[in-house]
C-alpha cells in the first residue's frame, strides 16, 4: 500500500465513477484499476462494489475513505511544516543577550522578529558574553547578542549596534562641573568596570581609550553587570567608561557626558556557531542587522 494508492481510491470514492477518476489524476482507466484491485489486495477486502453501470462502497470501503483522507491531510501538514522550517519560517531559536543590550535592542528586535514570523518561538536568556561563547560552542546556544570585540575561531560574528561610550561620573564629583570634560580628566580617578571575566574584549577596548589619553586607569572594583557599575559610579565609588546608551535611565543619579572627538565605538554583534548556519539563523541575523543599525 502506498499513497499513490490511496488517492486513487479517495478519487473513485469521492466520484464513484472510475472514468471521471482517472481524467483527475490523469490516469488511464485501467491503470486506475489496477491500483486500485492492488490496494484491495494489499488489505484483503473489497472496498468497491462495481458492475457495468455503478461503483458502491463496501462498509470496509467507508472506513478506509475516512481514514486514508485523514491521513493524506497529516501527511500534507507534514509536508508543509518541514517546507515551512527548511525555509525559516517555523522553528526555535535560543537567543543568548547581554543585560545592556536590554534597553532598546533586544525588545526592538524580537518584536520585529515575532511579527514577521509568528511561527517561530523564541527561548532568551541574560548570558554574559564568555558564557555565551561556551554555550554557542556546545550547541546549548543557537544565537547570541554578545560585547565586541570579540573574535572567536568557529563563531560567526556580525555587528548590528554600534554607540559612542561615555564618561559616566557621580553628580558630586568635582569633575561633574567641568564644562571641557575629557577622558584625560579622569586620570587619577578611581575606575568601575565591567568585569574582564565577563567581556574581555570590550575591557581591553576601554583600557586602551585611557592609554591612548595618557593613562592607565586604576580600577578598584568590577561588576558583573554594567547596572550595577552605574550604582557603584552614582555611590561616589568611582567613574567609569560605558556604552552611553545604558546610562540613559540612570542619567538622574549620574553625570554622564559622551566622549568627544573620539571615534572610537562600543558595539554589540551577534554571534552564531559558524557550522550552524540555517535558513532560520539567517532570517533571524537579518532582522537582527536591520533593527540593530536604525
Amino acid at each position: 500500500m502506498d499513497l499513490k494508492q490511496l488517492r486513487s481510491f479517495i478519487a473513485v470514492a469521492n466520484t464513484l465513477n472510475f472514468g471521471r477518476a482517472a481524467r483527475q489524476l490523469h490516469l488511464s482507466q485501467s491503470a486506475l484499476s489496477i491500483q486500485i484491485q492492488n490496494l484491495e489486495a494489499h488489505l484483503g477486502v473489497p472496498l468497491l462494489e462495481r458492475n457495468r453501470r455503478t461503483v458502491r462502497l463496501t462498509a470496509a470501503g467507508e472506513s478506509v475513505l475516512a481514514d486514508s483522507e485523514a491521513l493524506l491531510q497529516q501527511v500534507a501538514d507534514i509536508e508543509l511544516r518541514a517546507a515551512r522550517i527548511g525555509s525559516g519560517e517555523v522553528g526555535h531559536l535560543r537567543v543568548g543577550f547581554v543585560a545592556s543590550a536590554t534597553l532598546e535592542l533586544i525588545p526592538a528586535i524580537v518584536l520585529a522578529f515575532r511579527k514577521l514570523y509568528p511561527g517561530v518561538s523564541l527561548e532568551l536568556k541574560n548570558i554574559p558574553t564568555t558564557q555565551q561563547v561556551e554555550a554557542l560552542k556546545s550547541g546549548s546556544l543557537d544565537v547570541g547578542f554578545v560585547r565586541l570585540p570579540l573574535s572567536v575561531e568557529g563563531l560567526s560574528i556580525t555587528s548590528v549596534h554600534r554607540e559612542p561610550f561615555a564618561m559616566v561620573l557621580a553628580k558630586g564629583n568635582p569633575l561633574a562641573t567641568e564644562k571641557a570634560l575629557t577622558v584625560r580628566h579622569l586620570a587619577g580617578q578611581p575606575f568601575i568596570a565591567y568585569g574582564r571575566k565577563w567581556a574581555p574584549g570590550f575591557y581591553d577596548h576601554w583600557m586602551q581609550i585611557c592609554r591612548k589619553a595618557g593613562f592607565t586607569p586604576n580600577v578598584v572594583q568590577e561588576a558583573a553587570e554594567m547596572e550595577t557599575a552605574m550604582v557603584l559610579v552614582a555611590a561616589g565609588l568611582g567613574v567609569a567608561l560605558l556604552p552611553e546608551g545604558i546610562t540613559r535611565r540612570s542619567r538622574s543619579i549620574l553625570k554622564v557626558k559622551p566622549l568627544s572627538g573620539e571615534k572610537v565605538v562600543s558595539e554589540i554583534g551577534v554571534a552564531v556557531r559558524a557550522d550552524r548556519t540555517t535558513p532560520l539563523l539567517g532570517r533571524f541575523v537579518d532582522v537582527a542587522k536591520q533593527i540593530g543599525k536604525r
